[in-house]
């Protein structure tokens, strides 16, 4: 399994998350659609050459955005994350994927 962390703007964050559980992503068990999302703030400065879904290059953007949590099986997890870069509005979205370990 994997852990997948993601941060988006609150306009694309349904779209988002229901992009990675249309790809299988988000399934514990018996559940599905499983996540955990906090509110926090997010700060970039689009540089040239950039073309920036919010902010203007060379000025710094402070933006409201949601961290976002969720596992994905070892043989979806490229494909989530083809998910995830096609519904996400920025042209370079923020995200990690950590390898979780059974004990």
């Amino acid at each position: 399994m994997y852990k997948l962390c993601y941060f988006v703007p609150e306009t694309h964050l349904e779209q988002t998350k229901n992009a990675l559980f249309n790809s299988g992503a988000g399934r514990i068990g018996d559940y599905d659609s499983c996540a955990w999302q906090s509110l926090g703030q997010g700060q970039f400065r689009p540089l040239a050459g950039s073309d920036p879904f919010l902010g203007n290059q060379g000025e710094l953007e402070v933006v409201a955005e949601y961290k976002v949590e969720l596992v994905c099986e070892d043989a979806l997890v490229g494909e989530a994350l083809k998910a995830l870069k096609q519904a996400h509005p920025y042209e370079e979205p923020a995200y990690e994927v950590y390898r979780i370990e059974a004990l």
